[in-house]
């Protein structure tokens, strides 16, 4: 067991660390007690290499190794230049590093061999690791040794696999910030405030003679409303972070042929989307990422909405009001050469309650419907907004592009040096201590003892303590890593 308390198995691990392509380096990874001694197995450094190339020529015929230099008895973080070999046959020339337990990614003995790129050389050093003694490591499985070694806690473990799945600048850097331990350090901050608080409570009940109570409790009353603050504010921007990463789920609404295909297109500037005059050419839902200054925007275009006998179109339309229900965003594509309809109330009706933004489209054209007429229909709505575009003439895209940013960050696209909470299980651990809190503030104000607001308090501290791995079990653990890529 470690520190955690999680079991961990030691045994020697080894994957390929980088991606599977014909690309100019490739790099596979060896981590455990055994790595040393596993890569001496297949390794040979240039001057034994040239040794050996030399007596073998004089012998002409198979002579052993003998070895001068071994990774066993190399220092810490030193590069060594050589050859993996397969008995008597060179598979690649290769650079080995070398890094000592515990100043490793994992904290344990790790050894990375750099070889030439291309799937088949990355194989067979991969099959002689593993047949001299390593296993194949399982997803994420380096860096939860790191974990449990107390390399890095679980928050700074959960950025290592948010840097490497970015998809804009804010989640790249903010994923940055919290492997560098901006989450850790506020939530040490917080739990050490809170355990102070138990520890006196604790010792003011198991000796009340030389711990003194009086006005304590309007003391941890503002100690608590305090650190409920704190955590109020990281709450805050949990639901922008978590956008910021994953990109703002954009749904796209409209009737048949209002231009929602081609909108897409445009945005992503290329003709991924069908468009034809034919109406109820979209039957299902079209997913794509787009990246607009700096952001994200997950876009779903759908079917046009109308009532419909098709039976497949049917079941588009039903997707299309299911994904609008749970979008962060509506696009709402107004055909405005034509005039609105019961189709459009229906649309209207599913905006309730949503962030939405009116594209009047092909306002190239004569528009039979106009911005007056729209914002009529919309009276009831605050949190919208109306843009003339021509999706065909690339008109009102960069004013649509300003408009989510205003909508969604008030322009701007940063939190400057703020800790932004960008996971979903740390915002409901975080919840789940703000609720701890409130509770104890309730208790101070209706007079109850110091044993209750012990019992809340611990609570807070736990659910704190689950953000960087010190109250987890191993399921919880097995499933966070299991959605690592291989060789992280």
């Amino acid at each position: 067991m470690d520190e955690t308390g999680i079991g961990m198995k030691t045994d020697t691990i080894a994957a390929i660390a980088t991606a599977f392509s014909e690309s100019g380096i490739g790099i596979i990874r060896i981590s455990g007690d055994d790595a040393f001694q596993i890569a001496d197995r297949i390794f040979l450094n240039k001057k034994d290499f040239e040794k050996w190339n030399r007596q073998r020529n004089i012998n002409a015929g198979k002579i052993g190794f003998h070895k001068d230099f071994f990774l066993v008895n190399a220092k810490t973080h030193t590069l060594h230049y050589g050859y993996i070999m397969d008995h008597e046959k060179v598979i690649d020339e290769v650079l080995v590093s070398v890094m000592r337990a515990p100043k490793s990614y994992t904290a344990e003995n790790v050894v990375e061999i750099n070889c030439h790129g291309g799937i088949l050389i990355l194989q067979k050093i991969m099959e002689l690791v593993i047949k001299n003694g390593a296993r194949v490591a399982e997803p994420g499985e380096f860096t939860k040794r790191a974990f449990l070694n107390g390399r890095m806690d679980l928050s700074e473990a959960e950025a290592v696999m948010d840097l490497i799945q970015s998809k804009n600048e804010f989640a790249l850097e903010a994923s940055v910030n919290q492997l560098k331990g901006s989450v850790s350090s506020i939530i040490k901050e917080l739990r050490s405030k809170i355990i102070y608080e138990i520890a006196f409570i604790e010792s003011a009940l198991d000796d009340p003679e030389n711990y003194d109570t009086d006005g304590y409790g309007e003391k941890l009353l503002f100690i608590v409303k305090e650190t409920g603050s704190k955590i109020e504010e990281l709450i805050s921007h949990a639901d922008d972070g978590r956008i910021l990463k994953e990109g703002i789920q954009t749904v796209i609404l409209g009737k048949p042929n209002a231009g929602k295909s081609s909108f897409l297109n445009e945005l992503l500037g290329e003709e991924k989307a069908i468009v034809t005059d034919i109406a109820g050419t979209t039957r299902d839902v079209l997913e794509e990422n787009i990246r607009l200054g700096g952001i994200s925007l997950h876009m779903i275009d759908t079917a046009g909405i109308r009532k419909t006998e098709d039976t497949v179109e049917k079941i588009g339309v039903e997707k299309a009001r299911k994904y609008a229900a749970e979008a962060d965003l509506i696009v709402y594509i107004v055909d405005s050469s034509v005039d609105l309809d019961e189709s459009d109330e229906d649309i209207l009706e599913i905006l309730r309650d949503k962030h939405f933004i009116v594209l009047l489209n092909k306002s190239d054209l004569d528009m039979t419907v106009t911005e007056e007429e729209i914002r009529s229909r919309l009276s009831v709505f605050s949190d919208y907004k109306i843009i003339k575009i021509s999706a065909l003439r690339h008109l009102g895209i960069e004013e649509f592009e300003e408009t989510v940013k205003k909508m969604f960050f008030d322009g701007k696209v940063s939190f400057n040096n703020e800790v932004v909470i960008t996971s979903m299980r740390h915002k409901e651990a975080l919840l789940e201590a703000k609720e701890s809190l409130s509770m104890v503030e309730r208790s101070i104000e209706d007079g109850m003892s110091e044993d209750f607001y012990s019992i809340d308090l611990m609570n807070a501290y736990a659910a704190l303590g689950r953000i960087i791995g010190e109250e987890v079990g191993d399921d919880l653990v097995n499933e966070i890593f299991e959605k690592f890529c291989m060789g992280k």
